[in-house]
């Protein structure tokens, strides 16, 4: 789906067809709509082909004969119920978001694969103030939602985490193990992404591959903020995640172990009566002691039981 935002006097309107200073959404590209990035808009095809890379890491890259610049960076969703570990919890992956600058057009065009919140957000007007005209800037607001979109899912990350950690404390059940699991490879995904839209901020701010001006130094420090703050806490939730898991595992195998020695211990003392009476019941020639009466045999079988627990109790198997 192609929709065209452009800025005029009246605010930031929608506009039938592409014209100068426009930007130009593209959302779950068909085979048509990337003929006609190619044809009418004149991208480099291999700057298309990036765009339509699910894969696609975070990264820049300039085209010096057309002069058009490509950016892409990783935007974090919510996973498909279908790849989800567990579809009761909301569990993250990136995708990437490519976005394209086309001086001959004088537009800018961004390429999503999936729905993206943050494009939906800049379409619907839920951000405001976004001027078309003004495209680095308009980057920018775009790379700023996307950092503050990251520290929101992880929020939302650490309530789930609460909440399940809580479940985990009174019932240590493999679902909520599984979701553990879950949570920890949404931050995973959110650890290698940040350093990628890091790293490519930072070619940003080196003037490699868009032009900067003075005015767009304070938020794009603002957006270098966002986005290392979304790396500590993701390397803060990691940290305690995997200390989480370690001491539920540790507490798990305790669990294991005194399961294992009760087990021990019970087959140690059910195995006097079985030697005493199995004694008893064997074929002899001679007559055994107490052999007439059951009640001798029982007696002799109680004290040695008894003397069984104490020997552990000294021992301190029980």
């Amino acid at each position: 789906m192609i929709e065209c935002m452009k800025t005029g006097p009246d605010g930031t309107t929608k506009i039938p067809a592409p014209v100068p200073g426009c930007w130009i959404s593209v959302v779950k590209p068909d085979q048509s709509e990337r003929q006609w990035l190619q044809e009418t808009l004149g991208i480099v095809p291999e700057f298309v082909r990036s765009a339509f890379d699910e894969e696609e890491s975070s990264h820049t890259d300039f085209d010096d004969d057309t002069k058009q610049a490509l950016v892409i960076v990783d935007c974090p969703c919510v996973e498909d119920d279908q790849e989800s570990d567990d579809p009761s919890t909301v569990q993250y992956e990136t995708q990437p978001l490519s976005l394209l600058f086309i001086p001959e057009k004088d537009v800018i065009v961004t390429v999503s694969l999936r729905r993206n919140e943050t494009i939906e957000a800049f379409l619907s007007g839920r951000v405001r103030n976004i001027n078309t005209n003004l495209k680095t800037r308009f980057l920018l607001r775009i790379l700023l939602h996307v950092s503050q979109r990251y520290l929101q899912c992880l929020r939302n990350i650490d309530r789930q985490f609460n909440a399940n950690e809580k479940i985990l404390r009174e019932t240590l059940r493999d679902e909520q193990l599984i979701k553990m699991l879950g949570f920890q490879k949404s931050l995973v995904y959110f650890s290698t992404s940040l350093k990628a839209d890091e790293a490519t901020l930072t070619r940003i701010k080196n003037r490699q591959i868009i032009r900067l001006y003075d005015d767009d130094k304070d938020l794009l420090d603002d957006v270098f903020i966002e986005i290392r703050q979304a790396i500590e806490m993701t390397s803060i939730y990691t940290n305690i995640l995997e200390g989480t898991m370690d001491t539920f595992g540790t507490i798990i195998n305790n669990n294991v172990s005194q399961s294992m020695r009760i087990l021990t211990v019970v087959t140690l003392v059910l195995s006097v009566p079985t030697i005493v009476f199995s004694f008893y019941g064997m074929n002899t020639e001679d007559k055994l002691p107490f052999a007439a009466d059951w009640i001798p045999p029982m007696i002799i079988t109680a004290a040695l039981c008894v003397v069984a627990i104490v020997l552990l109790r000294r021992k301190r198997l029980i």
